[in-house]
């Protein structure tokens, strides 16, 4: 099991390719991703985000990670919060310990500064989801949750959430209604159409903000264009 463990670790820790290998094409796309989102709003900046899809296992949380990364390295004071109260990932990702976190500071037991923990990238910060509830969607839709939003936005200048799929529960859709912006990552070859519309259907049923789509594991058949795109 430990062994186990410490793999998943490792393959977590791997697929943080903007911070492991900023000049890849792949990181290049992500700041095309971050880009995009900029241009999505031009009267006003986007802060709030979140980054779901439609079914486990279509990549939400590397894209998540990755986004996270290229925002700060453009100088943006970031907070990546592991909102997926009941599959959470993003200590393992970022090699912490999961003590402590979200859960945390909504439940009033310990303040947001003292929660949260700091990166290899010098302006990103990560608020793990601390221990699993019994109630994540009470908890995302509580009053606590308001109060952290406006806590957040006062000392971060992105704050981008983590959520389950929109189809396995209704956590997603309880925190599209209060971000500015949801990122939907559907996966090539493995997630059906059907599930992409049903998904955001979902997100127009909670008045969310469908800023776009990401299509994750798509084989390139030439990878020269993007070798020259990021090339510089």
């Amino acid at each position: 099991m430990a062994k186990k463990n410490k793999r998943n670790v490792v393959n977590n820790r791997r697929s943080l390719v903007t911070l492991l290998n900023s000049k890849s094409p792949v990181s290049e796309q992500y700041r095309t991703i971050r880009t995009n989102i900029q241009f999505s709003s031009v009267d006003q900046e986007i802060r709030s985000i979140m980054v779901t899809s439609a079914g486990p296992g279509e990549g939400k949380s590397t894209t998540i990670a990755n986004l996270a990364v290229v925002f700060a390295q453009q100088g943006k004071k970031v907070l990546l919060i592991d909102a997926d109260l009941r599959k959470p990932t993003v200590h393992y990702t970022f090699n912490q310990t999961n003590t402590f976190g979200l859960t945390t500071v909504l439940t009033k037991q310990m303040t947001l500064e003292k929660v949260i923990v700091d990166t290899e990238e010098k302006n990103l910060f990560v608020l793990t989801s601390g221990p699993i509830p019994p109630n994540p969607a009470e908890l995302l839709s509580s009053k606590a949750m308001e109060q952290f939003f406006q806590e957040a936005l006062e000392v971060f200048d992105i704050i981008l959430f983590d959520t389950p799929p929109l189809l396995a529960v209704t956590d997603a859709q309880i925190l599209a209604n209060k971000c500015e912006g949801t990122i939907l990552v559907v996966s090539s070859g493995k997630t059906e159409s059907d599930q992409a519309v049903k998904a955001k259907e979902m997100l127009d049923a909670a008045q969310g903000k469908l800023l776009g789509v990401v299509l994750n594991n798509k084989k390139l058949q030439n990878a020269n264009y993007y070798y020259y795109y990021g090339g510089k």
